[in-house]
């Protein structure tokens, strides 16, 4: 098993798609990655040797930023918009998307499970 960045890679998957398991590494970074250490896309994780390995953690160590790293990084531009108090910010302060969506119907992963008010009680007619 494949140990990059303190993420255990699956063993089965290609090479292109293992790398992907890494918070910070996509597709076209896992393209990259593997063109400059000259590892086919197709070489399943489970078939590249020591060597192999050693010259993937060197492209990722010296040229991205990955998990830890990364994960700090974002709460800290997070961290700044609040404190800041910027649109984004309150966005981020109300739990609420920040890039233009609707919020009158959709946007239930933001705002979380709905939350039914009562409406407005009908006067009888005499």
């Amino acid at each position: 098993m494949a140990r990059i960045a303190g993420i255990d890679l699956p063993k089965n998957k290609r090479g292109e798609v293992g790398l992907t398991y890494i918070f910070g590494i996509g597709r076209s970074t896992a393209r990259y990655i593997l063109d400059k250490a000259t590892i086919s896309y197709d070489k399943k994780v489970n078939e590249w040797n020591d060597d192999e390995q050693t010259a993937i953690r060197n492209v990722i160590n010296s040229e991205f930023k990955t998990e830890g790293a990364l994960r700090s990084e974002v709460q800290m531009n997070i961290k700044r918009l609040l404190d800041i108090a910027c649109y984004r910010g309150l966005r981020h302060r109300k739990g609420l998307p920040l890039r233009g969506q609707r919020t009158r119907t959709n946007s239930r992963t933001r705002k979380g499970k709905r939350k039914t008010v009562a409406g407005k009680k009908k006067v009888a007619k005499k």
